[in-house]
């Protein structure tokens, strides 16, 4: 889809801005997170220094920006590499010193003894001594127009300084043309935003600390627009996928009730309306896209074999791709079980399966005669075919692009495609995480499934959880010990787990097994049935277990650092354990010394289990676009909407793109036009060439 001229400037490189060369191209990329003119417009202002303050110099007080007109007194030059220029001024009430280190002195010239300056910078004290290192600003009387009152504050990265950054932010601000109005008219007035361009210009020139709150009219205008794009670019992928025939999978139930039967319990009330809503899609002539969001332990993995079994009593095919090898094995060890019953056969293919292995599962794949596959990516790389694949179960799909879901769909005619996550998803951020998809919630938990007690100790007590972990082994239990780093590092003072095994080795001699992502695929593979057996009691290992780990004789997990985690992290690790019989319990060691917001994600791990009141909390504890972690909850990453301050726009944008649809299903009307050049300006054109075929 050809980009409309009119925003060539925009996707301009930033290196075509005066005074950008190479390396600070470069630079500005790295802070900007994109080297095209756009992204320095997308890279809105972090904070402000504001200027204004005025006071004489009797008055000023230490840790404040001032702007003050003093005399220069006396300088006196560095006395050796390391001293800076000392230079005195006075306003007539109090004196300060100016304060100039190593290449910073020529400045130093700035300051002749006997004239006047403005200068403008944070005071500080130096034994008892009012100074000012490296004023930002030097300026003769004069030129005080030049001094910028309100000064926008940019992220940065090594080696670039904030003037550079400030410099080309406001050569790409005069690169942004004025864009014909896509937002609903009587949205725009009732809100009082200004257009794009003004709402740009706004949000880097800043009038006050005010203008750079989420909340502000600019900030909040340009968000609904990033919103608007997207959903619109939903909207247009989900017509698109109606639009084409699906096939109706319409089943016996033979299938289903020998599952069930081996697997002992009905399911619950959630399953079965989940998998009602599930089995309408199936039976209805168009393809099915839907979500199963369920919470840690809900049994979706139960709801997904149902779901596969329908399309197998319908004499097709079905296939289950997970994103880590642990799981996908995980997943065929549960599947293969409940299948025996029911004579189905059950393909594994991961990147590990080689030989006559892979070659027989292939086989069985292409001729019909497997009718299940479960595997990684490598389920839809070029070798594998199926002889009739109907439905498509992708599990924590925030793992796979969309490009790859569509190549798996791809193996087969009109596929069906259902995706689960075991994050809970704020009922707010499904709609720009999922718009595209029905949703099915599975709340509550599967019959047997008991409590899990959770407890925060500090660093200091690790001693005490030792100990404590020493007694439960004595009574038989399992544990796990999560670290958050591999081996040791400079970067983060983290217990790495290589060594917190070796310590734990020395407490609990041949009994301790370790597993972190480095290791081959069999290590893994023998560190877990290790574990699993009973053979070694105690799991050290990093976050590879966060996802679909199911040793049901776990009954204990000892998260260490717990406080570098997210609430997201935490609440999938805590779901290792309470699968069993036991009672089991969650150990949070967390350091002395925690932020507000890591005391409340303890305290909030502590108060409940209820993954979606914790998905909530998440999403006030974190706001901003890393709301549940992005890699973690399948959430887009914005540029400009931060999901918690700006959650209330994300259902006027959803209804605002279906009216829009209704009214001008090819967009050609003016609005449409202008919507055109949105979905341009936040690269979702793609789904533009969709309108034709709506």
């Amino acid at each position: 889809m050809n980009r409309p001229s009119l925003l060539f400037p925009l996707f301009a490189a930033a290196g075509s801005l005066p005074g950008v060369g190479p390396k600070r191209e470069a630079l500005l990329a790295r802070a900007a997170g994109g080297a095209r003119v756009l992204d320095l417009l997308w890279h809105l202002p972090s904070g402000v220094i504001d200027r204004r303050a005025r006071p004489r110099l009797a008055e000023a007080r230490p840790g404040t920006v001032v702007t003050v007109e003093v005399t220069v007194v006396s300088r006196r030059a560095p006395r050796s590499r390391a001293a800076p220029w000392v230079i005195e001024v006075d306003d007539g009430t109090g004196s300060l010193d100016i304060l100039l280190f190593g290449q910073g002195g020529h400045r130093a010239e700035q300051l002749p003894e006997g004239t006047r300056r403005i200068i403008s910078g944070e005071l500080k004290l130096d034994r008892s001594r009012l100074v000012m290192p490296h004023p930002d600003f030097i300026l003769p009387p004069e030129r005080e127009a030049e001094l910028p009152l309100i000064e926008p504050v940019y992220g940065l990265t090594a080696g670039l300084r904030a003037w550079e950054m400030r410099r080309a932010a406001e050569a790409a601000l005069a690169r942004a043309p004025d864009l014909p109005e896509w937002a609903d008219a009587a949205l725009v007035s009732r809100q009082h935003w200004s257009t794009w361009q003004g709402a740009l210009i706004a949000a880097h020139e800043p009038d006050g600390p005010e203008a750079i709150a989420p909340s502000h009219p600019a900030r909040t205008r340009l968000a609904y627009d990033e919103l608007l794009a997207q959903q619109v670019a939903l909207a247009l992928s989900r017509r698109a996928l109606r639009a084409q025939p699906g096939r109706a999978l319409v089943g016996d139930g033979r299938l289903r009730e020998k599952a069930l039967a081996a697997f002992g319990h009905p399911p619950t009330l959630a399953q079965s309306t989940a998998l009602a809503e599930i089995d309408a899609d199936l039976a209805a002539p168009r393809r099915m896209l839907r979500l199963l969001q369920g919470d840690v332990g809900s049994g979706k993995t139960l709801v997904a074999l149902m779901a596969m079994l329908r399309a197998v009593e319908a004499g097709a095919q079905a296939a289950l791709m997970a994103p880590t090898e642990i799981l996908a094995r995980q997943h065929h060890a549960t599947i293969s079980r409940l299948c025996e019953a029911t004579g189905v056969k059950v393909a594994l293919l991961t990147g590990r399966e080689k030989g006559r292995a892979r070659e027989a599962a292939l086989e069985g794949l292409a001729s019909g005669a497997t009718p299940i596959a479960i595997g990684t990516h490598a389920l839809f790389q070029e070798g594998v075919r199926f002889a009739d694949l109907a439905l498509a179960v992708i599990d924590e799909q925030h793992r796979f692009g969309v490009h790859q879901r569509l190549m798996l769909a791809a193996k087969g005619e009109a596929v069906d495609v259902l995706v689960m996550t075991a994050t809970p998803i704020p009922r707010t951020l499904l709609l720009t995480a999922w718009g595209d998809m029905e949703v099915s919630r599975l709340a509550g938990r599967p019959p047997g499934r008991i409590p899990v007690t959770t407890l925060a100790k500090p660093a200091g007590k690790l001693e005490e959880v030792v100990d404590a972990i020493g007694r439960r082994l004595k009574a038989g239990a399992r544990v796990y010990w999560i670290c958050p780093l591999v081996s040791e590092s400079e970067a983060a003072d983290l217990a790495a787990a290589e060594a917190r095994a070796l310590d734990l080795g020395r407490h609990f001699p041949g009994r301790v097994a370790l597993l972190h992502g480095k290791m081959k695929g069999p290590e893994k593979d023998a560190a877990m049935a290790a574990f699993a057996r009973g053979e070694k009691s105690v799991l050290v290992a990093t976050t590879v277990v966060e996802v679909g780990v199911d040793v049901p004789e776990a009954s204990v997990i000892v998260i260490e650092r717990a406080e570098r985690f997210g609430l997201a992290q935490l609440h999938q690790l805590r779901g290792r354990v309470g699968r069993g019989r036991e009672a089991s319990f969650c150990l949070l060691v967390y350091d002395e010394g925690l932020t507000e917001v890591a005391r409340r994600r303890i305290e909030t791990m502590v108060a409940t289990e209820d993954g979606f009141l914790i998905a909530e909390e998440d999403l006030k504890l974190r706001g901003g676009g890393e709301a549940l972690g992005t890699r973690q909850s399948g959430l887009p990453s914005f540029r400009l909407v931060e999901p918690a301050p700006h959650q209330h726009l994300i259902g006027i944008a959803r209804d605002d793109a279906t009216l829009l649809l209704e009214r001008d299903p090819q967009l050609v009307g003016a609005r449409g036009q202008a919507v055109r050049l949105l979905l341009h300006l936040f690269e979702a054109e793609a789904s533009i060439p969709t309108i034709a075929s709506g």
